[in-house]
């Protein structure tokens, strides 16, 4: 369930409550928003907004939440063989004492397990290893395959004693709780930060996943499922205070079998990979229940995902389907900010040709290793700016580090507030981005054929600066260049190329 926020350069104004931070005087009352970036966070990306009046405030509420996450991690994770959940797993038939949030894990995924009618399962895993080893083979699991793996998840795997707080584990059923327990995560880390001294608000994104708690209005922009690069225009955005937003999909992870397209978020009850949603995003008061939805919603049908809502409250959600159709609750709307209608083509001769550009940012291992700023722009050989496809970054005090992109551009960063939007999405591995240019310039113009200048800077707070540059030229030829990686963006490759869809 978003990447970290790509940060979109369409031209968009909005009065800011907050000023986003320069250093502070010292004794300086006026609250200034701090951004931190991270990648490898669970898995994918990670964004963090604190506002605070100072630095060391916020500094303060940055390390607070870093170590919930590990914290928790420690507990939850399924990945880590020296987890606590992985030390239970091990065991069999045990009564075992665990913590407080271990128990609370599991007693919601029995409750979730109850309301979905097993639509939402930790034993899921059984059939979405099935799946893996078909793609593996490149042969549809059998009938016989699917029921077995389908009888497997119907057991019962663990057993709870809430005046204990034990867990028995009874079987050996392959369990993952990836459901909602990044949510559930994401909001204990976000309650530690805003329990630091004067900070006032907190947003919290780990992987399109994102907690909004305090005095701010955040712009969350939702991306197009049917889009397949960051900077594609959102399908949708709206203004939350205080709530949770989930989104879960099929279109970034999956097997690949014969040709066809199977989603990751696989149906329990049928062993069945989900098909008839493309997309669910939850707004929710309640972490936990935004994350859990999100998925659910892709697994059930839009009657019982309507049924099942309804016995919650706060809750707003919106779905997508194969079809392209849109499903909405009824207090959706008074979330929503206006999206900015695509632009008609301005002159008579349209491109019919664009690039994708893929870069894979390096990024350590272990710990929480801060992303670099990154701008990603075209210009034309006299180099004058001609249109930024992307730009991550953090707060802006360090904006400017980006020296050769925030020379060109810094007008518009200033102006725009797009740039600061967070942006929720389904799941994305950690470190990887696809752009696209198709062949506009700021303005929406189609630029004329011919060469151009692919700019690629990278750059850390007080730390290395990279900058990669590469023509390519720009006609009716197809073409694919690999760029030599750096210390930063470990690879990156420009894919010239005509439209799929002519447009």
């Amino acid at each position: 369930m978003m990447s970290i926020r790509l940060l979109l350069p369409t031209a968009f104004l909005l009065s800011a409550f907050y000023s986003y931070a320069d250093r502070p005087p010292k004794n300086d009352k006026t609250l200034h928003v701090y951004i931190s970036q991270y990648e490898n966070v669970l898995g994918t990306s990670m964004d963090l907004k604190i506002t605070a009046y100072n630095e060391a405030e916020a500094v303060r509420a940055e390390e607070a939440t870093k170590q919930e996450i590990t914290r928790l991690s420690d507990i939850l994770s399924a990945y880590d063989a020296r987890s606590e959940f992985s030390q239970w797993f091990k065991t069999q038939a045990q009564a075992v004492k665990v913590s407080k949030e271990f128990f609370e894990v599991m007693q919601l995924f029995d409750e979730w397990r109850l309301r979905t009618g097993g639509a939402l399962d930790a034993s899921a895993e059984v059939v979405t290893r099935l799946w893996k080893q078909a793609a593996s083979r490149q042969v549809l699991p059998s009938q016989k395959e699917l029921d077995a793996a389908v009888a497997q998840v119907k057991q019962a795997h663990w057993l709870l004693d809430p005046k204990a707080q034990t867990a028995t584990h009874l079987d050996q059923a392959p369990l993952m709780l990836n459901s909602f327990v990044k949510s559930y995560i994401i909001r204990h880390a976000a309650d530690k930060a805003l329990q630091q001294d004067n900070v006032k608000a907190v947003v919290l994104n780990i992987g399109g996943d994102m907690v909004i708690s305090g005095s701010m209005d955040e712009r969350v922009q939702i991306s197009d499922p049917k889009a397949d690069a960051e900077n594609d225009a959102p399908l949708d955005q709206l203004l939350v205070s205080n709530r949770a937003v989930a989104t879960s999909g099929n279109y970034r992870r999956g097997e690949l079998i014969n040709g066809h397209w199977y989603s990751h978020i696989v149906d329990p009850r049928t062993g069945i990979p989900s098909e008839g949603v493309l997309s669910a995003t939850v707004v929710a008061p309640c972490a936990t229940d935004a994350g859990a939805l999100a998925t659910a919603f892709n697994v059930m049908t839009v009657p019982e995902s309507r049924q099942l809502v309804s016995t919650l409250s706060g809750v707003e959600w919106m779905i997508i389907t194969r079809e392209g159709e849109k499903f909405t609750s009824p207090g959706w709307s008074k979330l929503e900010i206006p999206v900015k209608p695509k632009e008609a083509d301005k002159n008579n001769s349209p491109n019919d040709f664009e690039m994708i550009i893929n870069l894979e940012i390096g990024a350590q291992k272990v710990g929480f290793a801060k992303r670099p700023y990154i701008a990603v722009w075209v210009e034309d050989t006299t180099h004058f700016p001609v249109r930024t496809i992307g730009v991550w970054h953090g707060s802006d005090r360090y904006i400017a580090e980006l020296k050769s992109w925030y020379l060109k551009y810094r007008s518009t960063y200033n102006n725009d507030m797009n740039f600061k939007s967070s942006i929720t999405s389904a799941t994305r591995s950690a470190g990887k981005y696809t752009l696209k240019w198709d062949g506009k310039d700021d303005e929406g113009n189609y630029v004329k054929p011919g060469k151009y200048i692919v700019k690629i800077e990278a750059s850390r707070e007080h730390g290395t600066y990279q900058l990669m540059r590469q023509e390519i030229i720009c006609d009716e030829t197809p073409k694919t260049i690999n760029l030599s990686g750096n210390v930063e963006i470990s690879s990156a490759s420009l894919d010239y190329r005509k439209k799929a869809n002519g447009n």
